[in-house]
């Protein structure tokens, strides 16, 4: 949906081009390790150089003739962004020479029309510049001789490439102005439906985050395979349904931690928690065929304790056996192994087909929602009044008296109460609290937060 003009960066395996990427868009969007292979799909990012803007799009590592499904699916990958390219950096190592596979990269992409120019990366100093005098032969014009972990020659690089009439993105436009109407834009309406919702998709290997993706953009947006682990990058699209406008990430499968053993593996489970945070709603993905396990009410956790709402999704449903109470019978496992989560729906998917997406969204739209509604304290405060406190199952000792209340925060919604007495509620006195809230104010989806705080001076009990 970017109408900016794309940078793509392709290149074989193990070059550098992930950390370029990183370097060229400010932060650490994909995985950098040194096995080869990491990075699988495209991996989109902004770059901003002297008030104008790009988008740079991170590729895998092409190997064209290998016929294994991952590196056909990597391909197929770049060939889409390579579609839709306005200028593409061919990404070389200088350390390993011009090696065969670079010199059939550089036969490939010549005719593609595109306009090409050569990284030749992992340049540390001026005096090397000099030795890489063979990669000119590859027939490519402009050579840039940079380092991209070290920064070396990036901000020539990019002079360079900004200079050039096809990546200019139209008027030029101050990054504080830029930055200025963003912030306008972050100010509007708290809950309004044409905002973008940001929604993570998380849960084990295998359980379909890809294909929900995929379906949602219409298009093949992540690599698909049935081997579990495909991809470890988080990949994000952003798609309009409706009239409404989702960011969605893919995050990589987590693993229980026993059995992450490849860096890449560890890196991509701590990158799927950092997206979880950048989120709003997380759609925990759990298979129909083999139930709700202990790793999934683990990774519902994480996103219970990072407060971002969310959605329980049943996928794989067209192939779980049916029975006329299959899937009350289903959610009530589900609510069992994780009751902490009674206020999350559950939703029946079959991403691979499509059914019920439409109600899927439906749903995150609303949570969303919920998650974004603020109680106004008049309100807040006639709802405590009325309250029968005597109806919380803790003991008298346990319980507080509630002098005043206001809703602090959203996202998640937060409560400030002032009481009687210092230090944390009674955990059940709580639990009371937020369910009596939920029962009266809604909140589907999506946790509530409550603080205590003393109240100073004489003041009548509510």
């Amino acid at each position: 949906m970017s109408k900016m003009p794309l940078l793509a960066i392709v290149g074989r395996p193990n070059v550098g081009k992930s950390t370029l990427f990183n370097r060229l868009v400010g932060r650490r969007r994909s995985i950098v390790t040194d096995e080869p292979g990491i990075t699988r799909d495209r991996i989109y990012g902004r770059l901003e150089w002297g008030g104008r803007q790009l988008e740079v799009v991170d590729t895998g590592g092409l190997l064209p003739h290998d016929e294994d499904v991952i590196a056909q699916s990597i391909l197929k990958q770049a060939r889409t962004a390579l579609q839709e390219a306005a200028q593409v950096l061919l990404v070389t190592n200088f350390r390993e020479g011009v090696v065969p596979l670079d010199e059939e990269l550089a036969h490939l992409l010549r005719p593609l029309g595109k306009p090409l120019a050569l990284v030749v990366n992992k340049v540390d100093s001026p005096q090397q510049v000099a030795a890489a005098g063979e990669f000119h032969r590859l027939g490519i014009e402009p050579v840039f001789f940079i380092s991209a972990e070290h920064s070396h020659n990036i901000t020539e690089m990019l002079d360079v490439l900004f200079s050039q009439p096809h990546l200019r993105p139209g008027p030029e436009k101050a990054l504080g102005e830029q930055a200025s109407s963003d912030q306008e834009t972050s100010n509007a309406a708290v809950a309004g439906p044409e905002e973008e919702i940001r929604v993570a998709i998380m849960g084990r290997p295998n359980v379909g985050k890809s294909t929900l993706l995929n379906n949602l953009c219409g298009k093949e947006r992540a690599i698909v395979s049935p081997l579990p682990g495909t991809t470890r990058d988080s990949v994000d699209a952003l798609v309009e349904r409706e009239g409404q406008r989702f960011r969605l990430v893919d995050t990589a499968g987590i693993r229980r931690k026993g059995k992450t053993k490849l860096i890449a593996e560890k890196l991509s489970v701590v990158l799927a928690r950092k997206h979880l945070e950048q989120s709003e709603v997380a759609l925990l993905l759990i298979d129909a065929v083999e139930g709700i396990t202990a790793l999934d009410a683990t990774i519902a956790g994480y996103a219970h304790d990072a407060g971002k709402s969310l959605v329980l999704v049943v996928n794989k449903w067209d192939l779980a056996k049916k029975t006329p109470d299959a899937a009350k019978r289903f959610e009530a496992s589900v609510r069992r192994r994780a009751k902490f989560l009674e206020y999350a729906p559950v939703v029946f998917i079959s991403a691979l087909t499509g059914q019920r997406v439409t109600n899927l969204m439906q749903r995150v739209v609303e949570v969303a929602r919920q998650r974004r509604r603020h109680i106004t304290t008049g309100e807040l405060n006639r709802f405590f009044q009325k309250l029968d406190i005597e109806r919380a199952t803790v003991p008298m000792s346990q319980r507080a008296k509630i002098f005043y209340a206001t809703q602090t925060r959203w996202g998640p919604p937060t409560f400030v109460l002032f009481t009687n007495r210092r230090g944390r509620f009674h955990f059940g006195f709580e639990r009371f609290l937020i369910n009596r809230i939920r029962e009266h104010f809604g909140f589907e989806g999506t946790p509530i937060r409550i603080e205590q705080r003393i109240k100073k001076g004489r003041s009548s009990a509510r």
